[in-house]
């Protein structure tokens, strides 16, 4: 007969008293009680050591958990966490390994400890639209570098706060992260040249299309550009609108406004040392799940193409007919002027004989538009296409 729970005691020690008689065997007082031989000899062994008292239900729950880890350990897990906020569970246990190699729980055990200490946010999901990323993927590093405002803001006593950063690409790796006095061409281009003296020049530099990086015509052309494309560099520029399409970058933006402006510190000059010693916990010390936990410093070992002391002229091969830019912004053709933009004057175009009497009108590698040779007027070009994506058909250097 099944034991009711209010009655399981007594039901116990009747059948302990009946068991102590002797009068019938341990399997049949099992089968008249309803329980299982191995209960009734549980039952008997309880009794001998611990008397009635013993017969009463016992918690159910474990002596022990296999995800339990000691005092100690729980203690460093929480430490590391309230000094760096913005890790997360494999980032803290990657960091604790360099630092103190030894047996550290896994990743989801420290997970639950340090949500156990009331140290974790429960983040809203957000719904994204898968992206195909449509420019190249560095493999190496000074391939490709990633630049961009990290837009203002107010310190505490009401200081205006603008933010510069620059990152390799490949590695993650932090190149730039300051505040700038002045978002213009000039302060712009000093920072990139003391860049590259001072980590070379890169094949590519990726930014947005808004200033100084694109010039209002809609050529997609800046100073910038210009000089950049006069070192050999690919200037890609994302589509507009479409900032996912410099994810990492906006990434590294998210993490800098959590570990250095989630509030803003009191004045700017302290900001300036929040954002130092960011950029050297992230290069040196984070772990990067991106880089099997390996941190940016250790991979960033770039190819070392120096800066030139002089920036050499764009030179095109022979199936362009060549003009130069006035001051103005034109060229001459056909007796006529022709406007293209101010920001190439001095410099030279290359001009691509295509159907029809028209000309491809190129600067270096970059498409800028038709020139219609009877009407000698140009169409520009206002599709701002990253370089790597002009026309098929491209110049050749000479």
């Amino acid at each position: 007969m099944p034991w009711k729970e209010s009655q399981s005691s007594d039901e116990r020690l009747k059948f302990i008293a009946q068991v102590l008689s002797g009068d019938s065997t341990m399997a049949d007082l099992c089968r008249r009680f309803g329980v299982s031989r191995k209960t009734g000899y549980k039952w008997k062994s309880r009794y001998e050591v611990g008397g009635p008292a013993a017969l009463v239900d016992l918690s159910r729950r474990p002596h022990s958990h296999f995800h339990a880890i000691p005092e100690s350990t729980r203690e460093r897990l929480i430490e590391m966490r309230q000094k760096h906020p913005t890790w997360g569970a494999r980032k803290i246990r990657a960091r604790l390994l360099r630092l103190e190699p030894g047996p550290w729980p896994s990743a989801s055990t420290i997970h639950r400890a340090i949500a156990a200490g009331g140290l974790v946010r429960v983040a809203r999901k957000r719904r994204t639209v898968p992206y195909v990323q449509p420019l190249i993927e560095p493999t190496r590093p000074n391939q490709v570098w990633c630049m961009d405002f990290k837009g203002s803001f107010e310190c505490g006593n009401g200081e205006r706060c603008d933010t510069f950063t620059v990152t390799d690409a490949f590695s993650r790796f932090v190149l730039y992260c300051q505040v700038i006095d002045s978002l213009s061409h000039e302060a712009v281009d000093r920072i990139c040249d003391d860049l590259m003296k001072q980590f070379g020049v890169p094949e590519r530099i990726r930014t947005d299309n808004g200033t100084p990086f694109s010039f209002i015509s809609g050529l997609g052309i800046s100073k910038l550009s210009v000089k950049w494309m006069r070192l050999g560099i690919v200037h890609e520029r994302i589509e507009p609108g479409k900032p996912m399409q410099n994810g990492r970058h906006e990434r590294l933006h998210r993490t800098l406004k959590e570990d250095t402006a989630s509030p803003p510190a009191p004045s700017l000059a302290e900001q300036r040392e929040r954002f130092a010693v960011f950029q050297y916990c992230f290069n040196e010390q984070r772990p990067h799940q991106a880089l099997l936990m390996q941190t940016p410093i250790s991979l960033y070992n770039p190819i070392i193409r120096r800066l030139p002391h002089q920036v050499t002229e764009i030179r095109y091969d022979e199936r362009y007919i060549v003009r130069p830019v006035r001051k103005n912004g034109t060229i001459r053709w056909k007796s006529r002027e022709v406007f293209i933009t101010e920001v190439l004057r001095r410099e030279r175009i290359g001009l691509l004989p295509v159907a029809n009497g028209a000309f491809q009108v190129y600067f270096g590698q970059m498409y800028l538009g038709i020139l219609e040779s009877e009407t000698s007027t140009f169409n520009p070009n206002r599709q701002c296409l990253p370089q790597s994506q002009a026309h098929e058909q491209q110049p050749v250097f000479g």
